[in-house]
């Protein structure tokens, strides 16, 4: 069986680098200065983004190739696996690697707030592809943190680290949402993918088996991340892909409600909701009437 190696501090992924460790909790590397390694497989303890600049081996991401090409930022959260390919040929890795331990950021904003960064949890074909102009931006930040890095430890030295990750985090934010909009044809597939299957969900038997659509659900159908499908739904329609499921739901529900040879109860139930109140519960929040108060009233 394949031997998964814990990665769980910065001076354990400077020293397999062969480069020196500036400080306990962070580090940036030119990866063109790093010794060759050997192919691996690792459970991540740190946030860590590979920046790719040439050919330096596949990465794998669980058990999946990333997407992963020149000019591409991947990004690895803690407790999550990764590795390069299998073979027992040292590679020489290339590109740019920010890598901070989770104790840097506690207590700070970034530590507050890193959970709303979705791209650390999307999955193997969604990794972000930059642009020229993009790519020196991520480099220009690299450096400032690497000067922080290399400069005397100060008050300010914390601060001024970790605020210029969190500006960075940002900027790939927005880098995110240009590639949601130059990849505009795909997700549009994906919309319409997303429409069929819970289109084709309510029509056979799933629900009184499975219950309602989970966002999760509907994501892993579709191969995505529930965070990078959840984005997408959203960046789309302007709805959280949550509140699309349950507008599909209670536009079958007002369909089903006309049929008077079956109770609200009976309804519910083929709908996938395990109580009956909890259905009735949302068509009144959603319609703003009951059930029963919509059919009397139709």
């Amino acid at each position: 069986m394949e031997k998964i190696i814990q990665l769980d501090s910065i001076s354990k992924f400077n020293l397999l680098r062969g480069q020196e460790t500036l400080h306990p909790l962070v580090t940036v590397l030119d990866q063109s200065k790093s010794k060759p390694v050997i192919p691996a497989r690792f459970t991540s303890g740190l946030y860590i983004i590979f920046l790719k600049e040439l050919k330096c081996g596949e990465l794998k991401y669980g058990r999946s190739n990333y997407d992963y090409e020149e000019g591409t930022l991947v990004f690895i959260a803690p407790g999550q696996v990764y590795g390069t390919d299998d073979s027992k040929k040292p590679i020489q890795p290339a590109g740019w690697v920010i890598a901070f331990h989770p104790d840097l950021i506690h207590g700070t904003s970034l530590g507050k707030n890193i959970n709303d960064y979705n791209f650390f949890s999307y999955d193997a074909n969604e990794a972000l592809h930059v642009s020229e102009r993009e790519r020196q931006v991520v480099i220009e930040s690299f450096h400032k943190i690497l000067y922080e890095l290399e400069h005397p430890v100060d008050k300010h030295s914390k601060n001024l680290i970790v605020n210029n990750i969190e500006l960075f985090l940002n900027y790939c934010v927005r880098f995110y949402d240009r590639q949601f909009i130059t990849r505009d044809n795909i997700h549009k597939d994906i919309l319409v993918r997303f429409e069929d299957l819970l289109s084709n969900y309510f029509q056979y038997e799933k629900p009184k088996t499975l219950g309602l659509p989970s966002v999760a659900y509907c994501a892993a159908q579709l191969n995505l991340s529930a965070n990078y499908f959840g984005d997408l739904i959203k960046k789309e329609t302007g709805k959280s892909a949550h509140d699309y499921i349950h507008e599909k739901i209670i536009s079958l529900a007002k369909e089903k409600v006309f049929d008077i040879t079956k109770s609200i109860s009976e309804i519910a139930f083929e709908m996938g909701f395990k109580y009956p109140q909890h259905f009735t519960r949302l068509f009144k929040q959603r319609v703003g009437q009951s059930p029963n108060e919509y059919r009397l009233m139709n």
